[in-house]
């Protein structure tokens, strides 16, 4: 008797599951339709990515994205973003230090102290214009250079880059011109840092491989150097970088040889 109630419970457990399975099984309509939902919220993801990509490619310098794929677009923005970071950083850090040091004000302020622009003048051999040797020029104006000190320009070429330094009224317009490197505009702003030099501005163009940085920099109090020397230490920059980038390239080729000495090296089996 016993036997035959479990039996019996067992039955009615089967049919009960049978009647729900049926009553909440899917109309073959109903999954079509989800299976095409899917595919549209997919299509549409796919294409909003694809914006997303488009637009982030082209807020991006060429220099930073070797290949148009989602991985290379994507991992040459943060390097980007992470340098611009950098030059943010090291002009912040530049602006509390003047801050701190109490030189505030953006004015022109005449002082009986000579600017730093003259020892560069002095310093250039002697390359100023020749109404300089007749009489003292006056301080630069806004809006307006004096003539001794209008212009005045050095370069530093070398196959690695090209590098121009050139004094235009009371700025230094700094221009570079050399293939993609990575990197290489925070060396240079930490470089002009260390030589007191405030950059206003930078601008970055490419060309297929090749990069031009354009600086606009204002001389600080504390600058003793000469345009030919700035071109050389920028200069140097470049080429250190090529330095340790060939030292690299050399390394990994070592790497290759002796991986292919050892796959060499090792027995075949049939």
């Amino acid at each position: 008797m016993h036997i035959y109630s479990w039996v019996s419970l067992l039955c009615l457990q089967l049919v009960a599951t049978s009647i729900t399975s049926i009553i909440h099984r899917p109309d073959p309509s109903t999954k079509q339709q989800l299976a095409m939902s899917h595919i549209a919220v997919e299509r549409n993801r796919r294409r909003q990515m694809n914006e997303h990509l488009k637009v982030l490619r082209s807020l991006t310098p060429a220099l930073y994205i070797k290949r148009g794929d989602q991985a290379s677009i994507i991992g040459g923005a943060i390097d980007f973003i992470r340098e611009l970071q950098q030059v943010l950083d090291s002009l912040e850090a530049r602006k509390k230090r003047r801050s701190s040091s109490g030189s505030g004000g953006f004015g022109f302020t005449p002082s009986p102290t000579p600017s730093p622009r003259s020892h560069l003048l002095s310093s250039s051999g002697g390359a100023t214009s020749s109404s300089a040797g007749s009489s003292t020029p006056s301080p630069p104006v806004v809006g307006k250079v004096a003539p001794a000190v209008k212009e005045l320009a050095a370069c530093c070429n070398s196959p690695v880059a090209d590098v121009e330094a050139r004094i235009s009224g009371a700025n230094v317009l700094l221009r570079t011109l050399s293939r993609r490197a990575p990197g290489q505009a925070a060396t240079m702003v930490a470089l002009l840092e260390a030589l007191h030099l405030e950059v206003l501005h930078l601008n970055i163009s490419t060309m297929d491989d090749t990069v031009l940085h354009s600086f606009v920099l204002k001389i600080g109090l504390e600058c003793q150097v000469s345009v030919e020397d700035l071109a050389y230490e920028v200069q140097q920059t470049f080429v250190c970088g090529r330095e340790q980038e060939q030292d690299h390239e050399q390394l990994v080729l070592v790497d290759q040889q002796e991986n292919n000495l050892m796959y060499s090296a090792m027995p075949m089996t049939i």
